[in-house]
């Protein structure tokens, strides 16, 4: 696969870029209160305004708020109160939800049932149940056989029923736009659902393509191997140092992957993840070629269906508790993951697992919080819709909050961490900022689509005292000015503004680049 970070999990930790128009809201400036703790030297205001005068942010809506993490006096405030599209900061409230709604021992759990066995034979159909674990690979479906193979059963009569009956079966949200649905970071939820990776991109197959000699077909795999989508390969070999043409594309409601193109004879393989229409028959197709792996025949067909009560359980996987998933959740983006938990929250809230059920229930849990209903709207768990609305206010307001929960050590460190190499500590955040203050000091969370970007997260400043900030920007001019939320993080950690200013102008963060940390993520 094309690796964000270079493939960094091996039992814990999605692609693209949006292309819609920035919605415009309306910023508001407020008074600054006195701050409670010396900050750095310099008087704090001025050096945030200057920072913001960027003329990239002339036009722009600007969010900022940077309150005292304790008693939440103001250290800074623009437009703090303006209502905003919020891209991934969005996961903010998603996952302190998921965390105290649903529990940090929260475990997903994946069952294989059967009405009736006789010796080594179901007789009768197997049943594959899923309640929305995104972690399940390959390898995890090969130990479920496994078990199955382990309880003596070398035969199924009937056909292989995947149950995803704990979710709803509604795929992605109606106003997501349809041109993102066959990329990874808009994958279909389903309460049985495979990922392809160690990023848990739950819901996509990685299509691999590789040369061969110049004027032949170029070859197309998939991982994991699977029958859920087909390969249209029309893509040939060019010549050596060719320029690629290659496409690989799936349109909406087709199960076949068109790859087209020409592709050099002495490129590399390309790695590439697109979405399958429907996960559960994908999840079912990968087990049913597990169980004929172990010795398993199933005579039947593969279909969605739900498992009897008072079925045999013949084999079952627990995930890892959610206070462990939450790492890869917000240390990678995943859009995926987010929707997920948000169905896991309606499940365990009001008995229905759908965005109707688990989003109001996110919603008053953030209300209970402290934020008011009228400035805030979840039209999704992840950020990815462009219909959320959330203000600055809010956003350090939950993280004072969040302070307060046995929880929160561990979702603090899930958060990316500013300049760390080791993917699994830095995140979305590992190339950014470096070598300055604000490196290994920073946790926050990044966000981005076309015309937003957002960073909210903790600081501790020059003398130790913990900040919450909240940073957005919609509507900017050109790319998306993360330096400008850098320069903020710096400034707040102590750093010398016009030194990290002319640090920044050269491009570079403490030797790392400023590339976009979303290069390969959407409302990350």
């Amino acid at each position: 696969m094309r690796r964000r970070f270079a493939s960094v999990i091996g039992a814990a930790l999605s692609a693209g870029l949006v292309a819609t128009a920035a919605v415009p809201t309306t910023a508001h400036a407020e008074p600054v209160r006195a701050a409670s703790a010396p900050a750095a030297s310099g008087d704090l205001r001025a050096d945030l305004d200057a920072i913001l005068a960027d003329p990239r942010l002339a036009d722009a809506d600007v969010g900022v708020l940077v309150r005292d993490a304790r008693t939440g006096a103001v250290r800074y405030a623009r437009g703090a109160e303006g209502s905003l599209l919020p891209a991934s900061n969005q996961k903010i409230n998603t996952s302190v939800a998921a965390l105290a709604l649903l529990g940090p021992g929260y475990r997903f759990r994946t069952s294989v049932l059967a009405a009736r066995v006789k010796g080594s034979t179901v007789t009768g159909n197997l049943y594959l149940k899923g309640t929305g674990d995104p972690t399940l690979r390959t390898a995890e479906y090969d130990a479920l056989a496994a078990q199955v193979a382990a309880r003596g059963v070398t035969r199924v009569t009937g056909d292989l029923i995947a149950d995803d009956t704990w979710f709803d079966a509604v795929r992605t949200p109606a106003h997501w736009d349809p041109a993102d649905l066959q990329y990874a970071y808009a994958g279909p939820i389903s309460a049985l659902t495979v990922s392809p990776n160690d990023d848990f991109d739950a819901g996509s197959v990685g299509v691999s393509v590789e040369p061969g000699e110049p004027g032949e077909p170029v070859a197309v795999t998939l991982t994991p191997a699977t029958d859920a989508v087909k390969i249209d390969n029309r893509a040939v070999t060019g010549p050596a140092g060719s320029a690629s043409t290659l496409s690989v594309n799936r349109a909406n409601g087709s199960d076949t992957i068109v790859v087209s193109g020409s592709y050099p004879a002495d490129g590399a393989v390309y790695e590439t993840l697109r979405t399958v229409p429907e996960p559960t028959l994908y999840a079912a197709d990968v087990f049913r070629k597990a169980l004929e792996a172990h010795g398993v025949r199933v005579d039947g067909a593969v279909r969605r269906g739900a498992a009897p009560g008072g079925a045999t359980l013949l084999a079952d996987h627990r995930s890892m508790p959610l206070s462990r998933l939450i790492r890869p959740f917000l240390k990678l983006s995943n859009n995926v993951i987010a929707e997920i938990l948000v169905k896991a929250v309606g499940r365990e809230v009001a008995g229905r697992g759908s965005w109707e059920a688990g989003l109001p229930a996110i919603e008053r849990y953030v209300h209970g919080l402290g934020v008011p209903a009228e400035r805030l709207t979840m039209a999704d768990g992840s950020g990815l819709s462009r219909l959320n609305r959330v203000t600055p206010r809010d956003i350090t307001t939950v993280l004072r909050r969040a302070q307060t929960k046995t929880w929160f050590p561990a979702w603090y460190q899930a958060l990316p961490i500013a300049g760390d190499p080791d993917p699994l500590v830095g995140g979305t955040l590992t190339n950014r900022m470096r070598g300055t203050p604000a490196a290994g000091n920073v946790h926050a969370k990044t966000g981005t689509l076309t015309g937003v970007t957002a960073l909210s997260g903790y600081v501790r400043d020059p003398s130790g005292r913990r900040l919450v900030f909240s940073v957005i920007f919609n509507g900017y001019a050109g790319g998306a000015p993360k330096d400008i939320e850098d320069k903020i993080a710096v400034r707040l950690a102590g750093g010398d503004v016009a030194r990290t200013t002319a640090r920044f102008r050269a491009g570079s963060s403490g030797g790392a680049d400023l590339r976009l940390e979303c290069s390969w993520t959407k409302s990350c």
